[in-house]
């Protein structure tokens, strides 16, 4: 076992053990409260950029299995209070050691995770380094900043997912990180789904006469993206269309509306989340650090709202035919709770009302 450490930006020191990839590596801490799905976070692209903590103590205790990865690993590092090293499942391809060493990730475990949430959720979002000997400088870690990531993880050539069975729709999905499940939720309802870069101009997406766009989450601060904000501003009203996480930022910076970072964000699988519309509340996973000021947007109306902070979780746009979430509803490992708005995508593209 080899000492590590997790020095934070204002000069605070965590002793642990180092497994993972034999490396340095700076990045903004977060941490995310989810007690199972750990496979999905390692290979959620929002995540990039960040060094991932996990709350829930043990992980690790089912391998890692790649027939459940989202999409790349994209995190700059990890940090958990005990890994297992001997996982138990019959699916598992190998433990989270070796996947770590594979993509390059730094771990850090032996790490008093419970004080490192209570001073993110005090102090809010801070940089860190996991690293063998304490800096003696850490003008590196203060000066970080998560940038040009969207860029960094989308595809960069456009892919063909068919439908699972008859061909009902053609969807284009804007990859600004998108996570595999959103495909899978819409190939079972008979989506064809064309996976196109996050450069993909306006022009290109309605040259193919898509029954329905699809706009993805993503990482990093929405408001840097202005070539994709323009690019759905020339979408709006001319094709049905859903935005998940950050493809909800951006549809309402498209849509004149302001985006903020919170103080710690929301990551986990039990957010509550109001239908404003109604009486439901349902349990949602999520994971951003930004959120949509909704008393800026002139043109939607409030769905739904987090039921712990207020914050704006989703919009619906019916003079343009669109609608967007803060939360994931194609989750995996859960909650399933809102996977009912793919349906909706589904009639909205039948030309129901938004």
């Amino acid at each position: 076992m080899k000492k590590g450490y997790l020095v934070l930006q204002d000069g605070r020191v965590f002793e642990g053990f180092r497994f993972g990839a034999p490396a340095d590596t700076v990045g903004e801490l977060v941490f995310t409260t989810g007690m199972c799905g750990y496979i999905e976070t390692l290979t959620d692209p929002s995540y990039a950029g960040q060094i991932v903590m996990q709350t829930y103590p043990l992980i690790g205790n089912y391998g890692i299995i790649r027939e459940d990865f989202e999409g790349a690993c994209c995190v700059k590092g990890y940090v958990v209070r005990e890994w297992c090293d001997a996982p138990s499942n019959f699916r598992t391809d190998c433990d989270l050691d070796t996947f770590l060493k594979e993509q390059g990730v730094p771990g850090l475990w032996g790490v008093d995770t419970r004080e490192l949430t209570r001073i993110i959720r005090e102090h809010g979002v801070m940089n860190a380094v996991i690293c063998d000997q304490v800096p003696a400088d850490l003008k590196a870690v203060e000066t970080y900043a998560v940038t040009g990531v969207v860029e960094a993880v989308s595809c960069k050539e456009p892919s063909v997912h068919p439908a699972v069975g008859e061909e009902k729709f053609r969807v284009s999905l804007i990859d600004y990180g998108a996570k595999r499940n959103i495909i899978r939720e819409l190939q079972k309802r008979g989506c064809t789904v064309t996976v196109l870069p996050a450069a993909t101009s306006a022009e290109d997406i309605l040259a193919e006469d898509p029954d329905g766009v699809m706009l993805s989450n993503g990482p990093g601060d929405p408001a840097e993206n202005v070539y994709e904000i323009a690019q759905i501003q020339k979408l709006l009203g001319k094709v049905p269309m859903f935005g998940i996480c950050l493809g909800h930022q951006l549809t309402a910076l498209a849509a004149g509306g302001r985006t903020y970072k919170l103080k710690y964000g929301h990551r986990g699988v039990n957010q509550p989340v109001r239908d404003v519309s109604g009486v439901r509340t349902f349990i949602t996973s999520q994971n951003h650090g930004y959120a949509v000021d909704f008393d800026s947007i002139q043109t939607g109306r409030l769905r739904f709202a987090n039921a712990n902070d207020g914050t704006c979780e989703g919009i619906d746009y019916p003079g343009l035919r669109a609608f967007t979430v803060q939360f994931h509803p194609e989750a995996c490992t859960g909650p399933k709770d809102t996977s009912f708005l793919f349906d909706r995508f589904v009639e909205l593209m039948k030309g129901g009302e938004c």
